[in-house]
């Protein structure tokens, strides 16, 4: 999948003038997080801020949009990012890894997808694929719904409405927040009326809902429904300045369960990012010594021993 190979000017105008004011580089003691506000990115911050405090060094977590986190990173304004889509984010990213300003950590998620999908009411018209949309525009009230102005999705789908792609030019993307978006598509499959939405994995709604993700996307959001791998990526020489906990998310890695199981506490449950990462952790104590392998405390003790105590 690809984006297009630019931010536009108006939003590295709005990053420069909004993002957050610049640390020294070199402090290590707190670890300055960008949150995209996703609730994938919400749980996996949660499970790193966890960690990390236990380890004796303070967490900034900073909720900004996706452009801005870039424009962040490359101002080192911001450490960390652990939620960057590939090959969605391809055309983001790209600017920023060519100059160098932007460091690639590692991919923290296998097996992700992000596509179009339809809800049982739609696959009952017959949507099943991107060309199927288009005939169904009355019966979908010549609506598609996305997430937040400027994610990477929502620039992929309004590329296909712009270039009229399988003959979606008259549909209207409608723009929220995720929590927004699938309230509306909640309600929408309550009242058994079809729907198309930017949908993925993992999320709590591959369990809740009955989707049908659309085949035919592969030019525009990939192979396999949008296939993806998700990174770590951080502000350039990061790791190396900060060994310790650039150790640390060099070994961070997460799961499809893991995350969908977070997400759920998260969205479903009503639970606090933190608390519901402390919940999970204490459940699955196991994901902690590969993660703190090579990794100490801030005053260099026992990071292992460290975490475990921290959590009972």
């Amino acid at each position: 999948m690809s984006l297009p190979n630019r931010v536009s000017k108006s939003l590295v105008l709005l990053a420069l003038a909004v993002a957050p004011a610049a640390a020294s580089a070199a402090d290590c003691d707190t670890v300055r997080m960008a949150n995209v506000g996703w609730t994938d990115n919400m749980a996996q911050n949660g499970v790193a801020t966890v960690v990390l405090k236990a380890l004796g060094y303070e967490v900034k977590d900073d909720l900004l949009s996706l452009p801005i986190i870039f424009e962040s990173l490359a101002r080192n304004d911001i450490d960390v990012f652990l939620d960057m889509w590939l090959p969605s984010m391809e055309g983001m990213i790209a600017p920023y890894r060519d100059a160098g300003t932007i460091d690639t950590v590692r991919a923290d998620l296998e097996g992700a997808k992000f596509t179009l999908a339809t809800n049982s009411a739609g696959k009952a018209l017959g949507i099943a694929d991107f060309k199927d949309v288009a005939p169904h525009s009355a019966e979908l009230d010549g609506k598609m719904y996305g997430v937040e102005p400027g994610n990477d999705g929502n620039r992929l789908i309004l590329d296909i409405i712009e270039k009229n792609a399988f003959g979606m030019g008259d549909l209207n993307l409608v723009e929220s927040s995720e929590q927004a978006m699938i309230s509306e598509v909640a309600k929408l499959t309550k009242d058994g009326k079809p729907v198309v939405w930017l949908a993925w994995e993992p999320h709590p709604m591959n369990v809740a809902l009955d989707i049908t993700y659309l085949t035919g996307g592969d030019e525009y959001f990939g192979p396999d429904f949008g296939g993806a791998t998700v990174y770590s990526i951080s502000r350039k020489g990061y790791v190396a300045e900060c060994p310790n906990t650039g150790k640390f998310f060099q070994n961070l890695v997460f799961s499809l369960p893991m995350e969908n199981e977070l997400m759920g506490a998260i969205l479903n449950d009503g639970a606090d990012p933190l608390d519901a990462a402390r919940a999970w952790l204490g459940q699955h104590p196991e994901v902690l010594g590969p993660w703190l392998e090579g990794v100490t405390t801030k005053d260099g003790g026992d990071a292992l021993a460290a975490v475990t105590a921290a959590l009972k």
